[in-house]
């Protein structure tokens, strides 16, 4: 599976950090969340950030700009269905995250990977809310996801090893 577009579910601190990453590594990114202003805010929070990385010599501006250009947002939920995966990065509550797993569940293709960021949630429950859970799996960016080198692979009882190697 190749992925070009990185679909992200929500755009706080987290959600923001690994749109960035995802970005500035080259990946379109689609950022879902439920209002407008949250959506701004992380545009501003990686306008920041990346700010701050060429005043460190780490990034260019035509690189931010690129960076930046690769990023869409919106408070429609079926705008993720372009993304060849999507990373779930909402409020660590369970019936939150079960409720947009079934809905991310009805929307996308049949195939993509639908990962959670959480750190301390069942993933097998989550995937539960989804008639693939095979294809479901923890994807957890450690904080700040821009810097830290380190993304922990977590599987459910029903995760597919594909799905493990694929997140690899």
């Amino acid at each position: 599976m190749t992925i070009k577009t990185i679909g992200i579910a929500g755009a706080g601190s987290m959600g923001s950090g690994i749109a960035n990453l995802a970005a500035t590594s080259g990946f379109h990114v689609i950022i879902n969340d439920i209002k407008e202003e949250y959506l701004q805010k992380a545009i501003a929070r990686m306008d920041k950030f990346m700010q701050k990385s060429i005043e460190k010599g780490k990034l260019t501006e035509a690189e931010k700009e690129e960076a930046l250009n690769r990023i869409t947002t919106s408070v429609e939920i079926e705008a993720l269905q372009d993304a060849d995966i999507v990373i779930e990065a909402i409020i660590e509550k369970m019936d939150a995250k079960k409720e947009i797993f079934s809905k991310l569940d009805q929307i996308m293709p049949e195939g993509v990977i639908l990962a959670t960021n959480t750190s301390s949630m069942s993933i097998t429950e989550i995937a539960s809310a989804t008639k693939r859970p095979e294809r479901v799996a923890g994807m957890h960016f450690f904080n700040p996801a821009q810097i830290m080198k380190l993304v922990e692979v977590v599987r459910g009882y029903e995760t597919s090893d594909e799905t493990v190697e694929e997140l690899k």
